[in-house]
C-alpha cells in the first residue's frame, strides 16, 4: 500500500473535537458545508459541525461506486487487508480521540467509549484476516456416465455496490460491522451514518482516505433519510444493509431486486434458573451491566429479567441495591455509568411508557423522574404485559422483573416476544441449556451469561420483528459475496 498521506483537518474546538469534519465522496474529503451540527449529549451545547449531503451528493456517491466496482473486484486480497491492517493502526494511534468522540456526540461513558473502540480495532483486525480466506470450492461433477470428464469449481466474487445506514448508538463499531467486511470482500459502498452521531464515521473515512483504496471505493455522508432514498431504491446497488428501527421493512419494500440484511432491534430477555450455576452476586452483576451500560442503548440490552421462583426474593433485593448504587453524571467522568440518553425526545418516550406501566399495575423497585434527557436506571416488576414498556424495545435504562415456576413456562414468555435477536440463560442444568437453544426463537442463545455479550466474529441477527440476515464479518463477506461457477469439459 502506498504511504499514507493525512488529509488536513480543521484545529480543534474546546470540545476536543475538530471544529469541522467533510464528509467523504469518491474516497475525497468535502467541505460543502458545515451545516449539520453536531451537539454534546450530555452539556447540549454545540460540539462541532460536519459536512451535510444532500439527494445530488448521493447520487454522485453512488455513480463513482458503480463504477469502482471493476478496479475493487480487482484490488487483490492481499491489498485489502494490507487497508485493514492501515486502519487497525491508525484506529490505535487515534484511540482516545475516537473515545472522545464517542462520549461527546453519543454521551456514551467514557469506559464504555473506549470499549468500542477496542471493538473498532477487533473488528477490522478479523476482517484483515478473512480478507485472504475468501476461499472457493472444487464440485466433484462425474457422478454418472453423462458427467464424466466434467470438473466444477465455485469462487466467491464481490456482490457489487452496497449501501449501508447505520444508527447512533454504536456509530463506529455498527460501522465498522458494515465497512470492514466490504472492503475485505472487494465491495464499493455508500454510507450513510446517523446524523445524530456522524463524527466517528467520518474519522474512519479520514482514515481510509490515507490508503489506496480505487477511486470511487467509499463514500460517507451524512444526509437526511429522504435525501437518502436512491441507498434504497437505486437498481445500481447490490445490497442494501440497514441497522436501525422497525423502519428498516419499509426500506425493504422499496429495495426492489436487491439483497437486504436488517438488524432491527431486540427486548431481550435473561432467564436466572432455579439453580444459575454462579455465584449470585456474579449473575445480578451481569444483570445490571446487560440491562444499563450505555443508558441501555443497545438492540441487546436486557429489557426482561425472569426469574425462577425461588430465587425471585433474592434476585430482587440484590438487583434493587446494585440498581441504586449506579452513578449517573456526566459521560466523561470515569465514574460515570449511566449517561445521557440521545436526546430529550427520547427521554420523553421512555419516561412516558415507564408513567404508562406504572398506572397500569406496574411497582417501581429503583429508578426515579428524569432530568432532560438523563434518566435513572430503572428496575419494575409486575409490568402488564400488554403495554409499550413490556411489548416494545425501549431502548433505555429500564428492565421489567418477573418470576417463573417452570422452566418450559419462561421459555414460552420470551418466545411470546415479537422479537427474537438474543437471549441470556444462567442454568447449571445442560439439559436446559439445550432445550433453551433448541425453543428460544432468537437468533444466538448465550448460556451463563446476558443476551448482550457479543464478540465480533460470532453470527449476530435476529428473526421475527429483529430482522434477517447475519452480521459478525465472515457472515457479512458470505452476504457481500455471490457464487460463480466455472465447469471445464477435460
Amino acid at each position: 500500500m502506498a504511504k499514507p498521506k493525512k488529509p488536513k483537518t480543521s484545529r480543534q474546538n474546546r470540545s476536543g473535537l475538530a471544529r469541522s469534519y467533510p464528509y467523504y465522496l469518491a474516497n475525497l474529503p468535502v467541505t460543502a458545508n458545515t451545516d449539520l451540527e453536531v451537539h454534546d449529549k450530555y452539556s447540549g451545547k454545540l460540539a462541532t459541525r460536519t459536512a451535510f449531503g444532500d439527494a445530488t451528493t448521493i447520487r454522485k456517491a453512488i455513480v463513482a461506486a458503480y463504477r469502482a466496482r471493476e478496479p475493487m473486484a480487482e484490488f487483490s486480497p492481499d491489498r485489502r487487508r494490507d487497508v485493514l491492517e492501515h486502519c487497525m493502526r491508525r484506529f490505535e494511534e487515534r484511540a482516545e480521540e475516537l473515545a472522545l468522540a464517542l462520549c461527546i456526540e453519543a454521551g456514551k461513558p467514557i469506559g464504555d467509549a473506549r470499549g468500542e473502540v477496542t471493538r473498532l480495532i477487533d473488528t477490522f483486525r478479523i476482517a484483515a484476516g478473512e480478507a485472504t480466506r475468501i476461499d472457493g470450492q472444487v464440485l466433484e461433477l462425474q457422478i454418472s456416465e453423462r458427467t464424466r470428464g466434467y470438473r466444477g469449481m465455485v469462487k466467491r466474487v464481490p456482490i457489487g455496490v452496497c449501501s449501508f445506514i447505520t444508527p447512533f448508538n454504536f456509530p463506529l463499531n455498527l460501522v465498522a460491522h458494515k465497512v470492514a467486511p466490504a472492503i475485505a470482500a472487494g465491495c464499493p459502498f455508500v454510507l450513510k451514518p446517523a446524523a445524530k452521531t456522524p463524527v466517528g464515521a467520518l474519522i474512519i473515512g479520514e482514515v481510509l482516505a490515507e490508503t489506496d483504496l480505487p477511486k470511487g471505493a467509499f463514500s460517507i455522508v451524512p444526509c437526511s433519510n429522504e435525501d437518502a432514498a436512491a441507498l434504497t431504491e437505486d437498481e445500481r446497488i447490490a445490497l442494501l444493509s440497514f441497522t436501525g428501527g422497525l423502519v428498516g421493512w419499509e426500506l425493504k419494500a422499496r429495495a426492489g431486486r436487491k439483497k437486504v440484511v436488517l438488524e432491527l432491534g431486540g427486548n431481550a430477555a435473561c432467564i436466572v434458573d432455579a439453580d444459575p450455576g454462579a455465584d449470585l452476586d456474579h449473575v445480578v452483576d451481569r444483570i445490571v451491566f446487560g440491562a444499563y451500560y450505555q443508558s441501555g442503548q443497545s438492540c441487546i440490552s436486557v429489557q426482561h429479567v425472569l426469574v425462577h421462583r425461588d430465587l425471585y426474593d433474592a434476585v430482587r433485593r440484590k438487583l434493587k441495591a446494585k440498581v441504586a448504587k449506579l452513578r449517573m453524571g456526566d459521560p466523561r467522568d470515569e465514574k460515570t455509568f449511566i449517561g445521557p440518553v440521545i436526546d430529550e425526545q427520547a427521554a420523553e418516550r421512555i419516561q412516558s411508557w415507564v408513567d404508562a406501566a406504572l398506572k397500569g399495575g406496574a411497582k417501581r423497585i429503583a429508578g426515579g423522574p428524569r432530568d432532560g434527557n438523563m434518566l435513572p436506571a430503572t428496575l419494575l416488576e409486575k409490568v402488564p404485559r400488554d403495554c409499550d414498556l413490556y411489548r416494545q424495545e425501549v431502548f433505555g435504562p429500564v428492565a421489567c422483573l418477573q418470576p417463573f415456576d417452570d422452566f418450559e413456562d419462561a421459555l414460552d414468555t420470551v418466545n411470546a416476544s415479537e422479537f427474537g435477536l438474543q437471549a441470556g440463560v444462567f442454568t447449571a442444568d445442560l439439559g436446559h441449556a439445550m432445550r433453551a437453544w433448541d425453543r428460544l426463537e432468537v437468533g444466538g442463545v448465550i448460556v451463563g451469561d446476558v443476551p448482550s455479550f457479543r464478540v465480533d466474529n460470532m453470527p449476530y441477527g435476529g428473526i421475527k420483528q429483529s430482522g434477517l440476515g447475519r452480521e459478525g464479518v465472515r457472515y457479512a463477506i458470505e452476504d457481500m459475496t455471490e457464487h460463480r461457477l466455472l465447469v471445464i469439459r477435460g
